[in-house]
């Protein structure tokens, strides 16, 4: 083994002398010397450095390992030649004829044969660089194009972009330029310029950032010099520069393109990894001046510790926290803050605890008309502030403070979660030093009252955890479903199940169960599946083997888990006035019981769980009310039109309010039915008025005018003497006749779409203004015949302004659709285009849709 362990740095030596033989490139060479010097010597890294002549000093050319966690750190510096050794390092110089033309530069730790080896290499490494010809200069370029792309921090790669360029270039002056917002910022730069060719160059810098072209190159016609310069990124984030007193060739504008391509993704990581530091460091350095302070238990010390880190992390001078003791708000700790502050404040708390009670953050400006927000905006005016940003201190959904910015530049979404997320624990630390308080003013001589404190406090939080995640969910379903799965985690239990009263039976049935363990799930839920008697409860009941046996149902099947020393407990959740839901919670864990704390924990959240339960069947009605009365306005069938397959699907908004869709039929001769399809402005109440009308108009004017653009025309004369000012109604109106022709118009609506049976889809180009906006119009009316297999679709905005994203449904996607679906009939057609829509949304449409098609058999 010790001779295998020698003969290896002698087999590398060999394997260089033969590739110097083959006469490979100078930097293949270079790697495979660094190569063997980092594996015979063991070597943690090996630099092989090359004399440069113009600056006397010795540059890193190859490194080994590549992936050595200091390979980027080595990589392209540089070394004077009188340079010193210090511990754990070893550079040999490579001579020839007496003069140094390069090193081997060892970083570790060496035994005495390493030195040998050493000298060995450096040998080689004189050979190779008197055999081989220098390397290209452009393309040691993109090498260090390749070692700047691994990433390294933001400034150190700017000047280590320059630096190279500088080098392989030999430009008189080369630049790097970040944005920073709409100006540029001087990264770093090397070379002869003064303040006044700065200012040239930065007004080119400009240019390039906004320009289409990548590339720009200038000549200067105070000196003439060619300024090139290449924009970083895309879209812009600045820009890379280079003075030529020459005009630089179109192969080294190709490499120094691509040398801006590594630069642009260097400044990006770099930039990108000093934003997340900053964060980083801001959430650690506010979250553990709160946490340490929660659990000294000093409110005084809590609340000026976070106004100081607040102000001094996020460069927010005026800062305050305001705590509520009824209808008042009083200051807790402040920090910069002027007179008035406290009537600011209180303005404040006025939507945090009324309208804009959901939001986590409210922001206000002086100014601002918004309802909610105008007496806020109002004192911020009367004390001459511009802008405020309240965050709520909340505990168990009751707002109990506020914590309020007076920020003098926008603030970023991080920066709004992190105030959020820092709300919440200001929220359970006041609260938490409140009962210590109290308590030590009680006595001394309690030795429970810290503990008390503590599970009070991880309540608080668990109560807070349960509000901030029903915020979330409107819909009974999804509100039992999250409400089941955030018990298990909060309390630590194996299995919980909500079990709501069944209308017809009487029963409890399970409404929602969740199982920690998915391998435990499927027997367990087997078990808590089962219904149960209604059993009225009016505190919680522990289940034991003889009232689970006397209860039966579904916790008869528990006994003999309970026999076992499983624990059970029965939580109701109710109003003042009915039973809305049973929580049963479950630990299968002899030696993790249920405990009394986790029950009073459970029999807290309970009573939240009872607000948002009631909120959602709330909603469940509300909802089923709009939709019946939306659907009331809606023809309940189709017609029958000879030579016609007729369609027609229509789907609500997911909100509470009315929508303004309609559509309807109607016989205006043999063989002739007139087809309307409007949306009218608006949702609620006054969107159903409007609604309703447009119905009534329909049915009342179609038989004497049922010509399409004399129908419209007399329409908005109707519509526009009773719709309030500033609505109107768009509206698309067709005629089909047994023959196959129909007859179209249009006010302000979506024009319809002719789909023929090839799949070929064409828009039916006509026109004209909404209704209600202006009397005195008239339309335009386009007749057009269908073929066999040929189908006209008519479709409310909902449809295309569907988004996913920021980005719309659109026409084009609609048209696509249509062609790949032209095979199908009319009732089908329309309903694949909704479900292509709501898929497109996520599931979810933001307004009313409605789809009437028309195909010629």
């Amino acid at each position: 083994m010790v001779v295998e362990a020698q003969r290896l740095p002698f087999e590398g030596l060999a394997r260089i002398a033969e590739r110097l033989a083959a006469g490979v490139p100078l930097a293949e060479a270079l790697e495979l010397i660094a190569a063997t010097a980092a594996e015979a010597t063991d070597a943690q890294l090996a630099v092989v450095r090359v004399l440069d002549e113009r600056e006397r000093t010795l540059v890193a050319r190859a490194v080994a390992p590549v992936d050595s966690p200091l390979a980027a750190e080595f990589s392209g510096t540089r070394l004077e030649i009188g340079y010193e050794v210090g511990a754990g390092r070893i550079v040999v110089p490579a001579r020839s004829g007496g003069r140094v033309i390069g090193a081997l530069e060892l970083i570790g730790r060496f035994d005495a044969g390493a030195y040998a080896l050493a000298d060995a290499v450096a040998a080689h490494l004189a050979l190779a660089l008197r055999l081989l010809p220098p390397e290209n200069r452009l393309q040691r370029l993109r090498d260090a194009g390749e070692a700047l792309a691994a990433g390294a921090e933001l400034d150190r790669a700017a000047q280590q972009a320059v630096r190279e360029l500088a080098r392989a270039t030999n430009a008189p002056l080369v630049a790097v330029w970040r944005s920073s917002g709409e100006v540029l910022e001087l990264l770093a730069w090397e070379g002869r310029a003064d303040p006044t060719e700065l200012d040239r160059v930065h007004t080119l810098a400009l240019e390039a950032r906004a320009a289409w072209q990548p590339l720009l190159v200038e000549q200067d016609s105070l000196d003439g010099r060619h300024t090139v310069s290449i924009r970083l990124g895309e879209p812009g984030f600045g820009a890379l520069q280079l003075r030529y007193d020459d005009e630089p060739s179109r192969s080294e504008l190709d490499t120094l393109v691509e040398f801006a391509a590594r630069v642009a993704h260097a400044l990006r990581l770099g930039g990108r990894a000093r934003e997340l530091e900053v964060d980083l460091d801001r959430t650690r350095a506010l979250l553990s001046v709160v946490g340490e302070a929660i659990a000294r238990l000093s409110l005084a010390h809590t609340l000026e510790t976070a106004v100081d880190r607040i102000a001094e992390l996020m460069s927010i001078e005026q800062v305050g926290i305001y705590l509520r003791d009824e209808w008042r708000l009083s200051t807790a700790a402040e920090r910069e803050l002027f007179p008035g502050h406290e009537d600011v404040a209180h303005a404040l708390l006025g939507p945090a605890i009324g309208p804009l009670r959901a939001r986590e953050t409210i922001e206000v400006r002086a100014g601002s008309r918004d309802v909610a927000t105008a007496p806020a905006a109002r004192a911020l005016a009367a004390v001459g502030v511009e802008a405020a940003l309240a965050v709520p201190l909340r505990v168990h959904d009751e707002t109990i403070g506020l914590l309020v910015a007076y920020p003098r530049r926008g603030i970023t979404a991080a920066e709004r979660s992190l105030l959020a997320a820092l709300a919440g624990q200001l929220a359970v630390a006041v609260q938490n030093a409140r009962l210590h308080e109290e308590a030590t003013r009680l006595s001394e001589a309690l030795g429970s009252v810290l503990e008390s404190e503590r599970e009070a406090g991880r309540r608080l939080s668990a109560l807070y955890e349960i509000s901030r995640t029903f915020t979330h969910h409107l819909s009974l379903e999804s509100t039992l479903a999250t409400i089941a799965e955030t018990i298990v985690g909060v309390l630590g239990v194996d299995a919980a199940v909500i079990r709501v009263p069944d209308e017809r039976t009487g029963e409890l049935v399970p409404g929602a169960i969740h199982v920690a363990d998915e391998k435990l799930a499927p027997a367990v839920r087997t078990i808590l599946e089962r219904p149960q008697p209604h059993v009225h409860l009016t505190k919680p009941l522990t289940l034991d083997v003889e009232t689970a046996r006397t209860i039966g149902g579904g916790h008869a099947l528990l006994v003999p888990f309970l026999v076992k020393g499983s624990t059970a407990v029965v939580i109701p959740i109710s109003t003042q006035l009915e039973l809305l839901a049973q929580l049963t919670i479950v630990s299968l864990d002899p030696a993790a019981p249920i405990s009394a704390d986790t029950v009073a924990t459970a029999a807290s959240i309970a009573s939240q769980v009872a607000l948002a339960l009631d909120n959602a069947r709330l909603y469940q009605q509300q909802k089923t009310f709009a939709e019946t009365i939306q659907r009331a306005l809606l023809p309940g069938e189709h017609p029958e039109v000879p030579g016609f397959d007729v369609g027609a699907v229509y789907e609500s908004a997911a909100r509470l309010d009315v929508g303004g869709d309609v559509y309807d039929f109607v016989e205006v001769g043999a063989g002739r039915v007139a087809v309307v399809l409007g949306d009218v402005t608006g949702h609620g109440v006054d969107a159903t008025a409007d609604m309703a009308m447009a119905k009534f108009v329909f049915r009342s004017l179609v038989r004497e005018h049922s010509e399409p653009a004399d129908f419209l025309a007399h329409a908005n004369e109707v519509i526009a003497d009773e719709i309030a000012t500033g609505k109107f109604i768009t509206m698309a109106y067709l005629t089909l006749d047994a023959n196959g022709s129909i007859a179209c118009a249009s006010a302000g609506h979506p024009a319809p779409r002719l789909v023929r049976a090839d799949g070929t889809v064409e828009a039916i180009a006509c026109g004209g203004l909404a209704l209600g906006i202006d009397g005195g119009q008239e339309y335009e009316q386009v007749g057009v015949s269908l073929e066999s297999g040929s189908a006209v679709v008519l479709y409310t905005d909902g449809v295309v302004e569907a988004r996913s994203g920021g980005e719309l449904y659109g026409i084009e996607r609609l048209d696509a659709f249509l062609a790949s679906r032209a095979g199908l009939p009319a009732q089908m057609l329309a309903a694949a285009v909704l479900a292509d829509c709501r898929a497109f949304a996520g599931g979810e449409l933001r307004d009313d849709c409605a789809v009437v098609v028309a195909k010629r058999a």
